[in-house]
């Protein structure tokens, strides 16, 4: 079977499209910081609320570190919430977002 070279060349077009979206979605998830995030500040806990968990306040590279405020996110049913956290990686420093399991 002979592939013309268009078609081959829109082929791999696609696929390089395919690729870059792909990846995109993965760079957005993943945030990396070249230093350690500073102390975590102090926040008060509001009161339980129906249906929710809290989600405290956390630091955010954004070339540099910015404060996020805690809220409140829906709870879901048979799910727990594990808090996001900062980890140490290959020198830097990787934030994992906070998630249901």
């Amino acid at each position: 079977m002979k592939l013309s070279l268009r078609r081959v060349l829109t082929q791999a077009a696609f696929v390089a499209a395919g690729l870059v979206s792909v990846s995109g979605a993965y760079a957005a998830a993943v945030i990396i910081a070249p230093t350690a995030p500073p102390a975590e500040r102090y926040e008060p806990v509001p009161p339980p609320r129906v249906g929710f968990v809290w989600d405290a306040g956390h630091w955010n590279w954004e070339g540099r570190y910015v404060w996020v405020p805690g809220h409140w996110v829906a709870a879901e049913e048979r799910r727990r919430w594990v808090a996001g956290v900062w980890t140490p990686y290959r020198g830097q420093y990787r934030y994992v977002p906070g998630h249901w399991i």
